[in-house]
């Protein structure tokens, strides 16, 4: 929280971009290949290429609620200036 500080509020908003981008890359690479061996074995589906809808659908909640909870702690930070109200 030292650090948090010592940033002003432009930096923290770069950080928070930057963390919504590294979550979405994050959610894009790893989510397609989390395998699901119940899904291979109903012998009427077709084949599926990854997960099912509804998991990547929480996923994509989860680190959503993760962004808006860590952006709500870098942004809540006060800066140590009190000049650095911009």
């Amino acid at each position: 929280m030292e650090r948090l500080r010592q940033l002003g509020r432009g930096e923290r908003i770069v950080l928070v971009v930057a963390l919504g981008v590294a979550l979405d890359a994050f959610c894009s690479y790893f989510v397609p290949l989390a395998t699901f061996p119940f899904a291979s074995t109903a012998q009427l589906s077709l084949p599926s290429s990854g997960p099912p809808g509804w998991f990547r659908v929480v996923v994509w909640i989860v680190l959503a609620g993760v962004w808006a909870w860590c952006s709500f702690v870098i942004l809540r930070v006060p800066p140590s200036d009190p000049s650095d109200s911009t």
